[in-house]
């Protein structure tokens, strides 16, 4: 009888339209999360075969064999090899390209010789034919001894047959060919045998992966050394056997298709992915394309995300005025609209730009282009500890750096991957923006060279190249003080362009949003009230008495009302937790030209960055609307001595810091959940306030 629960786990080769198939089965009922212990992806779905089984499809990580080098492919190989204690998979369906059968049977092979039921589903056909590719499907399913089925999720070709294919072995495991697809047994006979007498559920091919792996494995302490004293035993030899199966399998694979598959000489055509490879990843042209690829990203990212972030941000503001009009003044009133609203304001405010990012990256894979981005790129990043796969997270946090943060999963190597998340928030993101076109603006004059040369725009763009030149000089610095000890590959399979799938486009946007809001925003709420509190409240009676004061003034001057609540505003931020922090630090922070009120104003940003601009205007008492008026205040504020605050040491200084400093709690509630550990966005916000306060002082000494 069939299981009232089924699990089914997908696994396939990347590239081999395993995504594609998992969409066209599952549709909407996704589930997205991550596998224990590890930030990989965990995708499942629920599966209706039409015998009224509960099935659950688990999409795996691709991987092309069942030995493991990154960590997504051992979240693969330890759900197939039944050693991982939360997933746990009744059968696989195994995704095959028909356009490159080889290499994909190898990986079929060894998982036959798991003994795993499995259905093989046959994908990329039609660029099977177009190649001159002929496979005798009943030929190969003889062959494996499993089921083959053709199909085409993009066109929901095939899945009729393939759902009846695992229904009906679902209902019959038992009928699952016995035979092992190569002779496991002349590999490492007695030690083989030694291991089954303690696991004798374990085919031969397990038995021996048990004896290359089981230190990755949940058992024993007392069983890891028994089998460590049975590979001393039988001189058990890890990388001899590996290459003695390794040689057998493409022997076996070999006459399999030179029997059921015709393929016609790779050298009497080219295919359009070949000649097209010829002008994207030329010497020269190749890197104009990617930067002009690029430039269109970052420009689409912030052109499109700005309609609707603003709309998100006026329905907000709409919702905090109505909640101020229909709300009883006090403390309440003041959390809902200061403190919730605004957090959860913080919170969406950025899904635009997170669903427009990854769904513009989705697009760049599905077509096949963002191989091509990571292989022209890899040589410069490779200088400096990354590699070419860092470059569209980071490239990406020109818009924001949680979206690029997250987008930084797909970097195999974890010292690399580390260090890209460490150093994209040097990349001058949107939030920044506000708080250089005011300080530009006040110091900078607007003069034109050549009559179309701005010289604030060539200001604003040093700002920027100023972010990308210090993130490779710090990941440079740091892949020699980061001590993670793992070789670094590059291996990438360049795969044919292909149109995107608008489905799984539309899919993954929704996904990520769905994660950031539910993941990052938890935290980013907590601290936004903390925030909240800090700012509208102070020790003892001083925010009281300042209330008293100024509604004893406001009760004198009533057609003064509208100027004095700007100053009680102001004097109560003064007053508060922040505003005495504020007064505290300014003597840490005027090496750097600063006063306190510059202070309260890092301290407020500390949320995100674009609180500059609306905490300088409470403080100067503006609307925050009325650039021109701020611009003036702040033109003609004085330090105690009746100096000037923002001269152009100062205000340079000033934005030195806004380009290295870590100023936005979304990114480090972000960075935590990338990383599993608190360690890293605690070291992330030390090293960037460090370096923007040292390289501040410096650029506060040199223009001085």
């Amino acid at each position: 009888m069939l299981k009232q629960e089924l699990h089914i786990a997908l696994v396939g080769n990347p590239n081999s339209g395993k995504t594609s198939l998992f969409n066209a089965l599952t549709g909407l009922n996704q589930k997205v999360g991550n596998f224990p212990g590890v930030t990989v992806d965990k995708k499942t779905g629920t599966l209706h075969l039409g015998n009224g089984s509960n099935t659950q499809l688990i999409d795996l990580p691709g991987t092309y064999s069942l030995y493991p080098r990154r960590a997504d492919e051992w979240v693969a190989y330890k759900v197939l090899m039944n050693a991982d204690t939360d997933v746990k998979a009744d059968m696989v369906l195994l995704v095959a390209d028909a356009s490159n059968l080889k290499r994909n049977l190898l990986f079929c092979s060894q998982i036959i010789d798991l003994k795993i039921p499995v259905v093989v589903a046959l994908t990329m056909n039609d660029l099977a034919s177009k190649k001159g590719i002929i496979i005798d499907v009943k030929g190969l399913e003889a062959e494996l001894g499993v089921p083959v089925v053709l199909v085409n999720p993009r066109k929901n070709k095939g899945l009729t047959e393939l759902k009846n294919a695992l229904a009906k072995y679902g209902k019959n495991p038992s009928a699952f060919n016995k035979e092992d697809f190569i002779d496991n047994q002349k590999m490492a006979p007695a030690a083989i045998a030694a291991v089954q007498s303690h696991f004798p559920e374990l085919s031969n091919y397990a038995a021996i992966h048990y004896l290359i792996n089981h230190e990755n494995f949940p058992i024993s302490d007392q069983m890891q050394e028994t089998i460590e004293q049975i590979e001393i035993d039988n001189q058990f030899n890890p990388t001899k056997t590996q290459a003695e199966e390794i040689v057998q399998r493409y022997g076996h694979i070999r006459k399999i298709m030179q029997k059921n598959v015709n393929e016609p000489d790779p050298l009497e055509q080219k295919h359009f992915s070949d000649k097209l490879d010829d002008l994207l990843l030329h010497r020269t042209w190749g890197y104009l394309i990617l930067f002009a690829v690029l430039f269109l990203l970052f420009q689409s990212v912030f052109w499109l995300a700005q309609f609707p972030m603003n709309a998100i941000e006026q329905v907000f503001k709409q919702f905090a005025g109505w909640l101020a009009n229909n709300l009883a003044p006090g403390w309440m009133e003041d959390l809902l609209v200061n403190g919730i609203v605004a957090g959860m304001s913080g919170i969406f405010v950025f899904i635009p730009q997170i669903m427009i990012l990854f769904g513009i990256i989705t697009i760049l894979e599905d077509t096949g282009y963002m191989a091509r981005i990571s292989f022209l790129s890899d040589r410069l990043m490779r200088k400096v500890g990354l590699n070419g796969k860092s470059v569209m997270p980071m490239i990406s946090g020109f818009a924001c750096a949680v979206p690029a943060i997250m987008s930084a999963r797909n970097i195999e190597n974890k010292k690399e991957r580390l260090l890209t998340i460490l150093v994209t928030p040097l990349m001058s993101c949107s939030a920044r923006l506000p708080v250089y076109t005011i300080l530009i603006s006040l110091v900078v004059s607007n003069k034109y060279y050549f009559g179309f040369l701005s010289l604030q725009g060539l200001v604003m763009m040093g700002l920027y190249l100023l972010g990308i030149l210090m993130a490779l000089i710090v990941s440079y610095v740091m892949k020699w003080v980061i001590k993670i000890q793992e070789k670094s590959f590059f291996i990438l399979e360049l795969p044919i362009y292909r149109a995107p799938r608008w489905a799984n486009v539309g899919i993954t946007m929704l996904e990520k949003a769905k994660i950031f809001v539910t993941d990052a925003g938890k935290i980013i709420m907590i601290i936004s009230v903390l925030l909240w509190f800090l700012s509208s409240h102070g020790p003892g009676n001083r925010i009281a008495d300042v209330e008293t004061k100024y509604a004893l003034l406001i009760k004198q001057n009533p057609s003064e009302e509208k100027v004095l609540n700007k100053h009680l505003s102001s004097e109560k931020l003064q007053n508060s937790y922040a505003g005495i922090l504020g007064k505290t630090i300014e003597p840490v922070i005027r090496p750097l030209g600063y006063d306190w009120k510059i202070g309260i104003a890092i301290i407020s940003s500390i949320a995100a960055r674009e609180v500059f601009v609306g905490t300088m205007a409470t403080l100067y008492s503006v609307e925050e609307n009325d650039d021109s008026s701020l611009r003036e205040k702040l033109q003609s504020a004085k330090h105690e001595d009746g100096t000037k605050v923002y001269t152009l040491p100062a205000a340079f200084s000033l934005m030195i810091f806004y380009v290295l400093a870590m100023q936005c709690m979304s990114t480090l509630a972000v960075v935590k959940r990338e990383t599993k550990s608190w360690k890293w966005p605690i070291f992330q916000f030390i090293y960037m306030t460090g370096l923007a306060y040292l390289m501040s002082i410096l650029v506060y000494q040199i223009f001085k």
